[in-house]
């Protein structure tokens, strides 16, 4: 149960205010069904997802967990700094 908390509270804190909420809205504002919005969103969420979780086994079982942290850490700053520099 504590993983899938950690898990919600992450996800939830780092799609806050996403280009994954503007291009819904942006789908909505189209007049497309807010139904057919929602399960389509959730399908590609939940397919995403399970391929990091895949991927995700694949590496642990390879490669030590404090590695594969740092690994998202460093992969994060890289693509902060890239995304600061293209909006200079």
């Amino acid at each position: 149960m504590k993983a899938i908390w950690i898990a919600f509270g992450t996800i939830f804190l780092a799609e806050l205010g996403d280009k994954t909420q503007l291009a819904v809205l942006a789908m909505k504002g189209k007049g497309l069904s807010g139904w057919g919005i929602f399960i389509g969103t959730m399908t590609a969420f939940a397919v995403l997802t399970g391929l990091a979780v895949l991927v995700g086994e694949w590496l642990h079982a390879r490669i030590p967990g404090e590695i594969i942290e740092k690994i998202a850490a460093a992969s994060f700053v890289v693509i902060g700094v890239f995304m600061w520099f293209e909006k200079l």
